[in-house]
């Protein structure tokens, strides 16, 4: 992804160019699909989540006001429209628990880890949001979608030094959580 094109089309697309939002969305398709493939573990969700995000992104563009780069506040769509399609999968089957039938069972050897950790860090991520919602944004910011710290603060709108602070609180809540999933 070329980031002087994708800027150049964000700021065309926000201020109208339909053209411009068709390469943008074009340009950025991939990027979209592979981010959302960091928060949800089964590709087929993480694919869905991607459609949301273009969605949103077509829906949404005028409000790119240009005040910190577009992959920032792509940074910030792709997050929310991935805990979004988390908690729209969690809902179903809190509501209809299915017995698992002993040929159903998943293979252990052929279940990823990684997936499993990422399910663990978004259940970790909403029990911070009910818990402690101020943490939330430092940590997706600069531990999932990998910002500087400089620009998660700009994004967020706070100081550096509490960002730094918030930040280190939200992976101290966050760490027995994840190690009790474990």
């Amino acid at each position: 992804m070329d980031a002087a094109l994708t800027e150049d089309l964000a700021r065309r697309a926000a201020a109208g160019d339909g053209t411009a939002l068709e390469e943008l969305l074009h340009e950025v398709r991939p990027e979209v699909v592979r981010r959302c493939g960091r928060f949800l573990p089964c590709r087929e969700d993480a694919e869905e989540a991607a459609q949301d995000v273009l969605l949103q992104l077509a829906r949404r563009i005028t409000t790119f006001e240009g005040r910190s780069r577009f992959s920032t506040w792509l940074h910030t769509v792709v997050a929310n429209c991935c805990r979004q399609k988390y908690r729209e999968l969690r809902r179903p089957a809190a509501e209809r628990p299915v017995a698992i039938e002993p040929g159903q069972r998943v293979d252990p050897r052929t279940t990823s880890v990684i997936a499993g950790s990422r399910v663990d860090l978004l259940e970790a991520l909403e029990r911070l949001e009910r818990e402690h919602p101020h943490l939330v944004a430092p940590l997706v910011y600069r531990d999932i979608c990998r910002l500087e710290y400089a620009e998660a603060a700009e994004r967020i709108g706070i100081p550096l030094g509490t960002l730094k602070s918030r930040l280190h609180e939200a992976r101290r809540q966050v760490r027995p959580w994840l190690s009790d999933a474990s």
